[in-house]
């Protein structure tokens, strides 16, 4: 057998215990690992605050808009030039003022336009402190109670956020 035919062998075998490996042993084992008992809860209930969770009624903060239909995640790739898109905006700015009760100019950008992922926790101090009236009649909580949570779930580096996933477990938590 040749130099060449040796390497192509060598080549073949490593190219299929790489892919039994990498392709198939690895991603079962991950699979088994992440069915263990006890280790975490179940996919619906981990106790992250890294995405959003939308919950309904009027006792809870609304996260930005989502262009997927969860479980996926996933942005559009409609722009503000795109008469569809300009129609969803102003539906979604129409509905928003409306469950807030303010007029449509102080509804933010963000109240109506979709994350990249669809699926963002974070929202402007400014669509929360339109929410925090609604918020604090169904909650139960004062206006100030509110707006303390609010200020509590507020962070970031470069610009201010509001992880609303983080603030309704709050609201829950009285």
């Amino acid at each position: 057998m040749d130099n060449f035919a040796k390497q192509s062998w060598a080549g073949l075998r490593i190219l299929l215990a790489l892919t039994v490996i990498c392709g198939v042993l690895y991603p079962m084992a991950v699979w088994g690992v992440s069915r263990l008992p006890g280790l975490h809860g179940n996919a619906e209930a981990t106790d992250t605050t890294l995405v959003a969770v939308v919950r309904e009624g009027d006792r809870y903060f609304q996260p930005r808009p989502s262009a997927a239909t969860l479980p996926a995640s996933g942005g559009s790739n409609k722009g503000e030039l795109n008469e569809d898109y300009d129609k969803v905006v102003a539906e979604r700015r129409t509905a928003v003022a409306q469950r807030e009760g303010v007029s449509e100019d102080q509804v933010p950008q963000d109240a109506v336009t979709a994350s990249a992922s669809g699926v963002d926790p974070h929202i402007s101090p400014e669509y929360a402190a339109i929410q925090v009236p609604r918020v604090a009649r169904a909650s139960g909580l004062s206006v100030e109670k509110v707006r303390e949570l609010v200020a509590a779930n507020t962070g970031g580096t470069f610009t201010r956020t509001v992880n609303v996933t983080a603030l309704n477990r709050a609201i829950d938590a009285g």
